[in-house]
C-alpha cells in the first residue's frame, strides 16, 4: 500500500507546569515532582519515537508551544511543534489527525505516559497502517489506549464519520476503549489491535514505575508543599 516514511507519528504532551500535568498523581507527589515526571515522560517518548526511525515526528503541545521545555525539546529531537486545539482530548486527537491527514497517508498519536512503549511496538502499529488497515489500537492495561493511529482513507470523503470516532467518549475513564470499539463497530470500520501496555495515571502506577528501574525522577511525596491542582481532566 504505502511505507513507514509516508506516515507521521504524533506525540501528545502537556506543558510540564507545576499543578498543571498529572494532577492524578498528586496524591503521593507533589507539583514540582510531577511536572519533573512529565518531563522525563515526553523526553522518553521522543527517544523512543524519534530512534524508531519510522516516519517523521511531531510533538503535539498543550495548551500552546509556549513552555521553553518544548522548544528545547524540538531542538534536541529535531521534531516540529504543532498546537493541541478542542475542548476535550478527543476533539484534541481528531483536529491532530485532521491536519496530519491532509498530507500524510497516515498518522500514528502517541501519549507521552507510557513506558513500555518501544520501538518495536511502534513499528508494529505502522506496519499494519501501512498495509491498508484503516485504525490500529494499542490497549492500555487499565482501560484506555497509549496509542490510535488512521489511515488517510476513512477521513477524506468522511470527515464527520471520522470526528464521530472521538466524540463523546468518557476521557480518563476505564471505559474509553471499550467505547472506542463499539463507536467502530457503529462506524463499520476494520481495525487492528496490538498487545496491551501499562500506562502511569494514577498513584498506585507509581510503584510499578519504580520497580521497572527505568531511571524515572519518583521523588518522596511532600504534602506540604503540595500544589493544588488544577481542572485537567483526560491529560494527554
Amino acid at each position: 500500500m504505502f511505507t513507514h516514511a509516508d506516515g507521521r507519528l504524533l506525540v501528545f504532551a502537556r506543558a510540564p507546569v507545576p499543578g498543571q500535568v498529572k494532577t492524578r498523581l498528586m496524591a503521593k507527589l507533589d507539583g514540582q515532582a510531577c511536572a519533573q515526571l512529565q518531563r522525563w515522560f515526553i523526553g522518553r517518548a521522543l527517544k523512543t519515537a524519534t530512534h524508531a526511525d519510522l516516519c517523521s515526528v511531531d510533538l503535539w503541545c498543550a495548551p500552546d508551544c509556549g513552555h521553553p521545555f518544548f522548544g528545547e525539546s524540538a531542538r534536541r529531537f529535531g521534531v516540529k511543534l504543532q498546537v493541541q486545539q478542542g475542548h476535550d482530548l478527543g476533539a484534541r486527537m481528531y483536529q491532530a489527525l485532521a491536519v496530519t491527514l491532509a498530507h500524510a497517508e497516515f498518522g500514528l498519536i502517541v501519549g507521552c505516559d507510557c513506558p513500555a512503549l518501544n520501538s518495536a511496538y511502534l513499528a508494529k502499529a505502522c506496519e499494519i497502517l501501512a498495509s491498508g488497515v484503516p485504525i490500529v489500537l494499542g490497549p492500555a492495561e487499565d482501560g484506555g489506549y497509549v496509542l490510535i493511529g488512521m489511515c488517510r482513507t476513512p477521513l477524506i470523503g468522511t470527515r464527520m464519520a471520522a470526528a464521530e470516532l472521538f466524540k463523546d467518549i468518557a476521557w480518563g475513564t476505564p471505559s474509553v476503549l471499550d467505547q472506542t470499539r463499539a463507536r467502530l463497530h457503529q462506524l463499520g470500520w476494520r481495525w487492528r489491535e496490538l498487545a496491551p501496555l501499562w500506562d502511569v495515571d494514577r498513584p498506585g502506577d507509581l510503584n510499578r514505575l519504580a520497580s521497572e528501574e527505568l531511571g524515572a525522577p519518583i521523588p518522596p511525596a511532600t504534602p506540604a508543599t503540595r500544589l493544588r491542582p488544577t481542572d485537567n481532566k483526560a491529560q494527554p
